[in-house]
């Protein structure tokens, strides 16, 4: 039987890895490279996806739904500019910018994750 040089454990002479932690058992244990902080350090946000995400919300903001306004059968009206809306008693559509601000910035934050700098 061979011992283990990480967990100590006896193994069988036929295993080339221990079965407890993994380690390969013909090389010496070797310690994890010190690190300065003891702690791996996260990789910095994209900070250009970031701009464009405040770039669409500015767009979601300037441009939003509009909707009917109350006194008639809802209906969506589509996006126009904020000072020209598609008809004179329009409404903007706050559930619906409401729900487009929202995704507009779980996607930007969620981006800027994905493709961050290591």
């Amino acid at each position: 039987m061979q011992t283990c040089p990480a967990c100590q454990r006896p193994q069988p002479e036929i295993n080339r890895f221990c079965t407890y932690c993994g380690r390969q058992l013909d090389e010496p244990a070797q310690a994890p490279p010190p690190s300065q902080s003891g702690r791996s350090e996260p990789g910095q946000l994209n900070i250009h996806v970031l701009y464009g995400m405040v770039a669409a919300l500015v767009l979601a903001i300037v441009f939003p739904p509009w909707e009917a306004p109350p006194e008639q059968p809802p209906e969506f009206l589509g996006m126009h500019f904020i000072l020209s809306p598609p008809s004179p008693d329009a409404v903007i559509s706050r559930m619906l910018q409401t729900i487009e601000l929202i995704t507009i910035t779980i996607a930007g934050l969620y981006g800027a994750f994905l493709f961050r700098k290591k």
